[in-house]
């Protein structure tokens, strides 16, 4: 018999609530942890070899420059050399965060991050995606940079989805477009080609002017902006294609 029912169910309460948050939780395998962070150190070694032009029109480089925070936006297949491209630009100055998926290449991906001081939202359109909302407006409420892929993590290559549009809309923050153009470099058979500098070659990176997405009164507005934005990183695309 128990003799404290009371407290048996508070306990059984609070178990039920541990199992529950576990069940929500983003598990890492092991092998997604240590192949992450191999990924991010083969980045950063790539990178000591590169010669790096980095343009910043925005200003994020700048003593006086933007105010945190702002969203950088950039194609998928572009995205090896920008971590590195960043960090030297701005240094310790800012902060910032990146959006990879719930999946374990989304574990890979925040692991690889975490090399160049990176904080992970994990979460996609297509999982999490009301979790991956929440953590990039406190990201940006705390504070950080938000960097995100808006034809990832699936595709289809260079198509804006507007779920960028949104969180730039709902928190006033600029979106920085992105672009990066490779001298020479290797394609990979991937959705979207992914693509990866050879090593000594030159690479020119573009922090470009900041867009600010204003209030949509409708759904036609909303898109105009999201084509506007779009047609921005579209036209940064080079001969590679």
């Amino acid at each position: 018999m128990n003799e404290h029912p009371d407290r048996a169910s508070g306990q059984d309460a609070r178990t039920e609530g541990r199992a529950a948050g576990k069940r929500h939780e983003i598990r890492e395998s092991r092998k997604a942890i240590v192949a992450g962070t191999l990924i991010g150190w083969f980045m950063k070694l790539c990178a000591l070899t590169l010669r790096f032009h980095i343009e910043d029109r925005c200003g994020i480089g700048q003593p006086c420059g933007l105010p945190a925070p702002v969203i950088y936006a950039l194609w998928h297949n572009r995205f090896f050399t920008v971590p590195a491209a960043w960090r030297m630009l701005c240094g310790q100055t800012r902060k910032s965060v990146v959006l990879t998926s719930a999946s374990n290449d989304g574990a890979m991906v925040a692991r690889a991050m975490a090399v160049f001081g990176f904080r992970a939202v994990r979460g996609s359109s297509s999982r999490r995606a009301v979790a991956a909302l929440v953590g990039m407006k406190q990201a940006i409420r705390d504070g950080f940079d938000v960097c995100v892929t808006p034809d990832g993590p699936r595709g289809p290559r260079y198509v804006f989805h507007p779920g960028l549009v949104k969180i730039a809309e709902a928190t006033h923050t600029p979106i920085i477009p992105v672009h990066v153009h490779f001298a020479a470099a290797w394609r990979l058979n991937t959705w979207d080609g992914f693509v990866i500098p050879k090593p000594f070659s030159r690479v020119h990176v573009i922090f470009d002017q900041p867009l600010t997405v204003l209030p949509a009164a409708d759904a036609a507005a909303f898109e105009a902006q999201r084509r506007r934005i779009e047609a921005v990183l579209l036209a940064g695309v080079d001969d590679w294609e």
